[in-house]
């Protein structure tokens, strides 16, 4: 795709350019990667006029996590589940803002491929202007016929994942994606309403300078975790430490800066949440996918994020992920592999 100008290469030319790679694609994938940008450009709209209109705050509701709901988290999921529900494409769907699972509606095609996602990912942060985003999640469907998707659908280890990404709301709307091959981030031009290409064959550093984590929980981390973060603080020029400290508290936010310029994003266990708050199949498995894809690493503290078997829709799991070398040094803290050197 070298001879085609960035400033004309869309993210549907993208897509399709790179399907006919592959003979046996059908380009079914390439039409469910073009609703959901369809979706991104209208939540887009939505969030860059948010203070204008009546979609800020609480709607007095709390989801099945417990958190109180946002009239906006409310607008993405119903816009997300109406752009994807009626292509044809897709034979189940799950939100992390839905307990149960998300079934096409009756009279509509069945298609091959699942569905996850989170409709918007640190909208806490919607009202005080911080970057927020969308993450999504496509599989394979695994069950037999041309009925309905089942939860064995839903409930693949990530690493059988078909495609993966997120778009994330900021100064400029940004949707970054991968199919398995590479890693592609496409700036939405709010001229034209095209996402055009913006970053080429996203690579992480494989070592970074900063580290995101949230140090309020730090009375909280296992001792190895503590003894991790003091090494990151101190000063040695051999190793490029000390490390940054930069937390958004925004989860796509976080993950975008480190994908871009290197580190590592944290999310553990502790003695107050054991399994960490983020959601394995909303949250963690695609951003590890995409991590990946893009020569990065993620992990539990133990073991590949995209190898554990999820057992439960809302599963959560701790996190770190990012530069591999960073992601390695943690797992060795964490494990008690390693202590701080005096």
């Amino acid at each position: 795709m070298d001879h085609i100008p960035k400033r004309f290469l869309t993210l549907e030319r993208h897509i399709i350019e790179n399907e006919r790679k592959f003979p046996e694609a059908t380009g079914e994938l390439s039409d469910l990667l073009s609703d959901l940008a369809l979706a991104a450009k209208i939540i887009s709209l939505e969030v860059n006029k948010a203070g204008l209109v009546d979609i800020l705050g609480f709607t007095g509701e709390k989801n099945i996590h417990g958190d109180e709901v946002k009239k906006l988290d409310v607008f993405a999921h119903e816009i997300l589940i109406n752009a994807m529900n009626h292509g044809g494409h897709l034979c189940v769907m799950a939100s992390e803002e839905e307990e149960n699972l998300i079934h096409i509606p009756k009279g509509n095609k069945i298609g091959k491929y699942v569905l996850l996602f989170d409709p918007l990912d640190g909208s806490s942060n919607i009202d005080v202007n911080i970057s927020i985003g969308t993450i999504f999640s496509i599989y394979r469907r695994k069950s037999k016929g041309n009925g309905p998707g089942t939860m064995e659908d839903c409930l693949q280890k990530g690493s059988e994942q078909v495609a993966a990404g997120y778009i994330i709301y900021g100064s400029s709307t940004m949707l970054v994606y991968t199919t398995g091959n590479g890693v592609y981030g496409f700036t939405l031009d709010p001229a034209v309403g095209e996402f055009l290409l913006s970053h080429d064959n996203i690579r992480i550093p494989t070592k970074g300078k900063i580290y995101s984590i949230n140090e309020g929980n730090y009375l909280y981390w296992d001792d190895g975790l503590k003894k991790y973060i003091k090494y990151l603080q101190q000063n040695d020029k051999e190793t490029g430490r000390p490390y940054s400290a930069r937390y958004v508290g925004s989860l796509v936010a976080d993950f975008h800066r480190n994908l871009i310029y290197g580190g590592i994003f944290m999310y553990p266990g502790d003695k107050k949440n054991p399994n960490g708050k983020l959601r394995l199949m909303y949250e963690c498995n695609p951003l590890a996918f995409i991590v990946e894809q893009a020569g990065g690493k993620a992990s539990d503290g133990y073991q590949r994020i995209l190898d554990i078997e999820p057992k439960e829709l809302h599963q959560k799991t701790p996190l770190f992920i990012g530069s591999p070398h960073d992601v390695r040094i943690a797992e060795e803290f964490v494990q008690g592999k390693r202590d701080l050197e005096t």
